[in-house]
């Protein structure tokens, strides 16, 4: 059964129950839209429910492949809720990092263990608030030495591809876009999403490339993706892992 917190109708798709919320609009066509509640289907006030339920029937494969989708996502991101306590881990250019409150410590503190076994985290980060800091205290200490970290990174390998890509970077800013990693304007600004620094370096520096490519070509087009290649021929596992990852949640 697929629910909607919404739904007034419920169709059989398949094998599968749709509970789904119909809207009626001042629109030409039926749409359909598989957000984080479930499915929304738009009508014109004219057509009928027997017109509505048949083009569900005539979409069933997309819907329900958008559908299961929806509820891989959503189960993957209550897995990344991060429990904001002493132990907890995060990612952090691409290793583990495990938090560790140590009131000795001035800020926050990255410390690497050499000696750690094989398949056991090396990296700590060791924040200067006592044992019983709120959830929220912590959050905002990794939040504030991450948001750090990316702009000291990002700088370095804008630096580094605007040399390699012959422009000229006017401005870099961090975003906390909920959709976009990274955008880039025609005077030069470039603006990266700070979470990006929990990825490996080989995707910071596709994001990098990626916008530093667009003061070159302001588009989606092949001269603009044969600029990527140019500086990062194997471009495409990093563009894979974007799309894929679910990042911790600082929520």
């Amino acid at each position: 059964m697929f629910a909607n917190p919404h739904a007034q109708r419920q169709i059989a798709l398949g094998e599968h129950r749709v509970a789904y919320e119909l809207r009626r609009a001042r629109r030409k066509s039926i749409g359909f839209v598989v957000g984080d509640e479930g499915l929304t289907v738009s009508a014109p006030r004219w057509v009928g429910l027997a017109e509505v339920e048949a083009a569900l029937r005539e979409k069933s494969a997309w819907i329900l492949r958008k559908l299961h989708e929806q509820r891989e996502r959503s189960r993957r991101l209550a897995a990344a809720r991060v429990d904001w306590r002493d132990g907890t881990a995060i990612p952090f250019l691409g290793e583990t990092v495990i938090v560790v409150l140590d009131p000795r410590a001035t800020g926050a503190v990255l410390n690497t263990d050499a000696s750690a076994l094989p398949g056991v985290p090396s990296l700590t980060l060791h924040l200067g608030l006592p044992q019983g800091a709120a959830p929220e205290q912590i959050r905002d200490a990794v939040q504030s030495w991450l948001q750090r970290q990316a702009r000291r990174i990002f700088e370095q390998r804008c630096q580094l591809y605007a040399e390699r890509l012959s422009v000229r970077m006017t401005r870099l800013s961090l975003s906390s876009a909920a959709t976009r990693w990274g955008s880039a304007s025609a005077d030069g600004s470039i603006r990266l999403n700070w979470r990006l620094v929990h990825f490996g370096m080989p995707v910071i520096d596709y994001v990098v490339a990626h916008e530093l490519a667009h003061l070159r070509e302001m588009n989606h087009s092949s001269a603009f993706w044969g600029v990527v290649k140019s500086v990062l021929p194997e471009f495409e596992q990093a563009r894979s892992a974007l799309r894929t990852e679910v990042l911790p949640a600082f929520d």
